[in-house]
Formats: structure tokens, C-alpha cells, sequence
């Protein structure tokens, strides 16, 4: 099996939408997005979903199995970018998908300033949160109300520089 992490480009949008909504078909209760509202988009409103930020999308062999959204700026405690989205499919998990993605991200990192990557996950969502504990990441400050989908919580998790 070959595995490789891809930054997704505007014309291949047909690639981002399909495993965007799988995920959330999949397992809606990991995302503060909603499937009907993605469902809708229009070709237009896919192309500035992948203008807008880096849409990685990890293939084995042919099959995508999971995809990453990176949006780059100055975050909470260090952080230079944002992780949202985080999805692999169910077949792939414990596979080191996760490992992969962030050792593309750790290549990346300093042409890209992903150096100090952050996310959040929901709080009761144990499985997400060892999963990233055990690629480096930890749990930052308080949980904090989500405005997308309140009064759900979620914790923020920074991965410092990987040496």
C-alpha cells in the first residue's frame, strides 16, 4: 500500500467535497459543521472552501481516507495554524494516518508557518483526544463554549515543534 498526503488545488474540488461530506455523513457529531448546509454548496462555494485554506486529503493507494483542513495565522498560546475538520475514515483509524499528516505538516512547517499547529476537540470525544495526545499534542487552558454549536465545549490542543 502506498500512502501519501496531498494539498488539495481549487480544480480538484470535487475531491475536498466528497470526503468533506463523508466525514460529516459519517460521524456528524465530530464537527461543528453541518452536512445539510455543506450538501448545498454550489461548485463556487466548494472552489472557496479550498481557496481558503490548505485541504489535505491522505490517499492509500486511490482511496482517500481522510482529510485535514490547515488554516494559517497567529493563534492561541503559539499557535501559527488551526487543524479543523480532522477525519479519517473508519477503516483507516489506527493505521497512523494522524502520523502521517503531521509528518507532511512537519515538512511543510517552515515554508508554510505551520510550525506550531493547534485544533480543538470536543471534550467528551475521548477517542479524538488520546488519538492526538499521541502524536504530541496537549490540552491548553479551559474548554471553551462552542459559537457554532453551543453549550457543547471543546478543548484547544498545541503540538510544539517536533525535533
Amino acid at each position: 500500500m502506498t500512502r501519501t498526503v496531498v494539498i488539495i488545488h481549487e480544480d480538484q474540488w470535487p475531491v475536498a467535497r466528497d470526503v468533506r461530506l463523508a466525514s460529516l455523513r459519517t460521524d456528524p457529531d465530530a464537527f461543528g459543521a453541518n452536512l445539510a448546509e455543506e450538501t448545498a454548496f454550489s461548485e463556487a462555494q466548494w472552489r472557496d472552501f479550498v481557496r481558503r485554506q490548505a485541504v489535505l486529503v491522505v490517499f492509500d493507494d486511490q482511496a482517500a481516507v481522510a482529510l485535514t483542513l490547515v488554516e494559517s495565522f497567529d493563534g492561541d498560546f503559539g499557535a501559527t495554524c488551526w487543524l479543523g475538520g480532522c477525519w479519517v475514515t473508519p477503516s483507516a483509524r489506527g493505521s497512523g494516518v494522524l502520523r502521517s499528516i503531521l509528518r507532511f505538516m512537519d515538512e511543510e512547517g517552515p515554508s508554510r508557518n505551520w510550525m506550531v499547529p493547534g485544533l480543538g476537540v470536543w471534550e467528551e470525544n475521548a477517542g479524538a483526544i488520546a488519538a492526538y495526545q499521541a502524536v504530541g499534542f496537549v490540552i491548553m487552558g479551559d474548554p471553551v463554549i462552542s459559537t457554532r454549536r453551543p453549550p457543547r465545549r471543546y478543548l484547544r490542543m498545541i503540538r510544539r515543534p517536533q525535533n
